[in-house]
């Protein structure tokens, strides 16, 4: 099978265990990009990669 290139949102949920409304929180905030092809709203899984990577890491600052 081929590796996507971008994903929906529902499936950028399904993938990364985030929820909807913090995909969406991150892109208002600009933390993670989107692109637009039509109507639909795709996320680079390279994008989604590296802004799983750039959140901390659980116990970290206690």
């Amino acid at each position: 099978m081929q590796s996507l290139l971008a994903v929906p949102i529902p499936k950028a949920v399904e993938l990364s265990g985030l929820s909807r409304s913090a995909i969406y929180e991150a892109l208002k905030s600009k933390s993670l990009t989107a692109k637009k092809a039509g109507r639909r709203t795709l996320i680079p899984v390279a994008e989604l990669e590296a802004y799983l990577a750039s959140l901390p890491s659980y116990g970290e600052g206690e």
